[in-house]
């Protein structure tokens, strides 16, 4: 039959390691609950696993690991308003901020409001500050301090939220030279990178946590912060982290706002 004799005396091997591998599956997935098999590849590669991707698709399926898919809308994203992420796209670090506001309770039933600002290039949380509430001086004051700590951006996108719409934030925001891009009304992907970070937060930690206090939420979404910067992954940037993107950002010099832009 011109078969070679090994082949009907083959026997698999089973590695003898495959429930400790099953066993760091299991916590990275739930560390990371929106992690796929590619990404946990990844990270198990990090720790000196020397395997492939297939071998952990094939546990990773075989004990419906899968990550449940996410219902999308049927109508194809065309771009929406001229002001949206589609259209106007980030070119550099600090080129366009994004920022967005986020819900949620506390155990004894108050609420708690997240004030969550991203860069688009880098998909660095710049941002998450947490309170009871948050008015149009609120929002300015946290501008203010990310313009001084980090930079001024030239476009800052965001909703039609009273908060963002305000003259306060509008007149500060045109006097820092910043141009400001609200994207069309009812269109929440028109802002979809902050829309993203948002939508990560809630699955990984607002929706697995119950906060007592608003200190302990306070403390808990700034680690969440840090986390998200400097070790979670992003397939969006080669499997890099946002901190590792914009350590190796070069800003072209027309993207370096002049001095007295710099309103404090």
């Amino acid at each position: 039959m011109s078969c070679p004799r090994s082949a009907p005396q083959y026997q698999s091997r089973r590695v003898d390691d495959e429930p400790r591998l099953l066993r760091e599956m299991r916590a990275l997935a739930k560390r990371r609950p929106r992690f796929g098999s590619d990404r946990i590849h990844r990270l198990l590669m990090e720790r000196d696993w020397q395997i492939n991707h297939k071998r952990v698709h094939r546990p990773w399926k075989r004990e419906n690991m899968q990550v449940p898919r996410k219902q999308h809308c049927r109508r194809r994203f065309s771009g929406g308003s001229e002001n949206s992420c589609a259209r106007r796209r980030a070119e550099h670090k600090d080129h366009v901020w994004s920022y967005d506001f986020l819900t949620d309770r506390t155990e004894d039933g108050r609420s708690l409001r997240l004030l969550a600002v991203i860069d688009e290039y880098t998909r660095e949380c710049l941002a998450t500050e947490v309170a009871r509430s948050f008015t149009a001086q609120d929002v300015t004051g946290v501008l203010q301090y990310l313009f001084a700590v980090r930079s001024t951006p030239q476009q800052i996108r965001s909703d039609n939220g009273p908060e963002f719409v305000a003259k306060t934030v509008r007149r500060w925001l045109e006097r820092s030279d910043v141009k400001i891009l609200f994207i069309a009304k009812d269109s929440p992907l028109g802002n979809g990178y902050v829309e993203s970070l948002n939508g990560k937060l809630r699955d990984e930690l607002l929706n697995r946590e119950l906060f007592l206090s608003l200190e302990e939420a306070r403390w808990v979404i700034d680690r969440r912060q840090l986390d998200c910067n400097h070790h979670r992954v992003h397939s969006a940037l080669d499997y890099q982290t946002p901190a590792a993107i914009a350590e190796g950002c070069v800003l072209p010099a027309s993207a370096t706002p002049p001095e007295h832009s710099r309103v404090t």
